[in-house]
């Protein structure tokens, strides 16, 4: 098997899909990752995402929330329990439904560039020994 393109083992990830063959699930449950692909057996037990995933969904939530914020303050002025009723429920969702995506992109680049447990597997796709 040879290895994809970034885009496309990243544009897997991102789907939750096994970054080698595309078919097979990348989670076994919300946010921990399968041991192995179910369809062509890639091991995927290896990665080391550890808070990664939580600092780039921070960012990008954190950025589009507090620009949420500033325009609806600046422009009607609700009262702040208004605010937080509607602001706050939507940076929680915005978050759950980043999470997983992130976290399988990158799982998905470690794998791509052969991270840790991941080298062994790099190694006997592009023929070294």
């Amino acid at each position: 098997m040879s290895t994809p393109p970034v885009v496309t083992a990243i544009t897997r990830g991102l789907a939750g899909r096994c970054p080698a063959c595309g078919e097979g699930r990348m989670f076994a449950k919300y946010l921990k990752v399968a041991e192995a692909c179910e369809t062509c057996g890639e091991e995927l037990h290896h990665h080391r995402a550890d808070d990664f995933p939580a600092y780039i969904v921070v960012s990008i939530v954190g950025h589009i929330m507090l620009s949420a914020a500033y325009w609806v303050e600046v422009s009607f002025a609700p009262a702040i329990w208004l605010q937080m009723v509607s602001l706050l429920p939507a940076g929680a969702a915005m978050t759950l439904a980043l999470l997983q995506p992130v976290k399988g992109a990158v799982v998905a680049v470690q794998w791509h560039i052969g991270m840790d447990g991941f080298g062994v597997s790099k190694a006997a796709r592009v023929g070294i020994s």
